[in-house]
């Protein structure tokens, strides 16, 4: 569930559950922490010509400690969730991804990256995870697929957060990231901040109450 500059077809968006490109995987690399990942990415799933600046500017604002449960909603071919299982070690990582060609890729590039510690589920927004709550919820909405999917996601999050927990999103002003940030301080439960800026993008970070603020 991200984007970037690449306009693909409507009959074939990313967020499709089963897209008709002709695939043509491609590898990538990027350094993380000093340490090189490796990943396969493919036509007809996000990104597919490398790491947006969203994302990066995403991962590069993302702080996961070692022990922390990490929800990687709309993971597409899995750079936020490897990052976040790299961090996370003692820790557990879920990707969810409704594009069911991008989740085969996130399980790849988990495997490639011998991480083992973590899991991908295909699915919808948060019913891959229904029941479960999370450390970090971190997220590149599909701004494309239009504001009422974008505020499901946003009304979401805090229900699947722990006590504490944070909701990380990225996006920049085409998608309407002033807007959000705008719904968030207005509707969030708990503090709203911007984290990043960069090439006119923001990286919000929404914070739930602690235990002793909801007792």
């Amino acid at each position: 569930m991200a984007d970037d500059e690449e306009t693909p077809p409507v009959e074939d968006q990313y967020f499709s559950e089963r897209p008709r490109s002709r695939s043509s995987p491609r590898t990538l690399r990027f350094l993380y922490r000093g340490e090189l990942l490796t990943f396969v990415v493919d036509q007809g799933v996000f990104a597919a010509h490398g790491l947006d600046p969203g994302t990066a500017l995403l991962i590069e604002n993302l702080v996961i400690r070692r022990s922390d449960r990490v929800l990687d909603l709309g993971c597409g071919w899995g750079a936020v969730g490897v990052a976040a299982a790299k961090a996370a070690r003692d820790g557990r990582v879920t990707l969810t991804e409704v594009n069911r060609r991008a989740a085969r890729l996130a399980q790849k590039n988990l495997e490639r990256n011998g991480l083992l510690n973590a899991d991908v589920r295909v699915g919808p927004f948060f019913e891959p995870v229904a029941g479960e709550q999370f450390d970090v919820v971190a997220t590149n909405p599909p701004y494309r697929a239009g504001r009422p999917h974008v505020l499901r996601i946003l009304t979401e999050a805090s229900e699947r957060l722990r006590p504490d927990g944070r909701f990380v999103l990225v996006g920049k002003g085409s998608h309407g990231i002033r807007f959000y940030q705008e719904w968030l301080e207005s509707h969030w439960p708990g503090p709203v901040e911007v984290l990043a800026r960069g090439s006119g993008y923001r990286v919000l970070e929404a914070r739930r109450p602690g235990a002793s603020a909801n007792a």
